[in-house]
């Protein structure tokens, strides 16, 4: 939702890694932003409606990100989106950086203008897989932001670098980093960065990505 500056170029990035994208913006003269080669959906009207967001396409959706100019519009619309149609990749962007803690509390990841880059909403947006932050000179290890399963909410990140060996350096946790200790209970929104040697990067993504044993 938004195509200003920031969700065209959002838009236009997730078209070129594969995804299928749907945008969503009140002024349809915005869309021109997208350009003559954009292949998703443009749909006009707010993000919270319900009727657009299901033109939009809404119930096939694995990822909403609210980057619109208004606060208050990007948090309704990424709850709507959240605990109506329960899409679990949602974010919201957001100006005021004193709103962010408490949004963040609602399960919401969100991004202050003020530390914005579109790279930051890939990371969150993106369903699986891992973005690399971090790789020694000799390519063994990196330290990477995983994706981890909701079904991991509740369980402490002993147990995460149990079930990996990787080790989890770092949290961000409501718009700060978080060093944990192996009692730190997972909570949803947070995000897990963890030190992975390269040969076991798959295996590690793979873990998370799915729900613990035993469940």
């Amino acid at each position: 939702m938004g195509c200003g500056r920031v969700g065209s170029t959002l838009a236009r990035s997730l078209e070129k890694r594969g995804h299928t994208v749907a945008v969503i913006d009140v002024n349809v003269d915005a869309f021109r932003r997208l350009g003559p080669d954009f292949g998703g959906r443009t749909v006009k009207g707010v993000g919270f409606d319900r009727e657009v967001l299901l033109e939009a396409g809404i119930e096939e959706a694995d990822g909403f990100a609210a980057v619109s100019s208004g606060d208050n519009s990007n948090i309704l619309a990424a709850r709507v989106v959240r605990e109506t149609f329960a899409v679990d990749n949602v974010v919201a962007r957001i100006y005021d950086p004193g709103r962010a803690e408490v949004y963040e509390r609602l399960g919401i990841p969100t991004v202050a203008t003020v530390r914005w880059t579109s790279d930051q909403v890939l990371r969150r947006l993106l369903p699986a897989g891992s973005e690399p932050v971090w790789r020694d000179p000799s390519g063994n290890v990196r330290i990477i932001e995983v994706h981890v399963d909701r079904s991991w909410v509740g369980r402490t990140v002993g147990d995460i670098e149990e079930a990996t060996g990787a080790r989890v350096p770092f949290l961000f946790r409501m718009g700060s980093a978080l060093v944990p200790k192996d009692a730190t209970i997972f909570q949803d929104g947070d995000l897990v960065y963890a030190a992975v040697q390269d040969a076991e990067l798959a295996r590690v993504e793979d873990v998370l990505a799915a729900a613990p044993k035993g469940e």
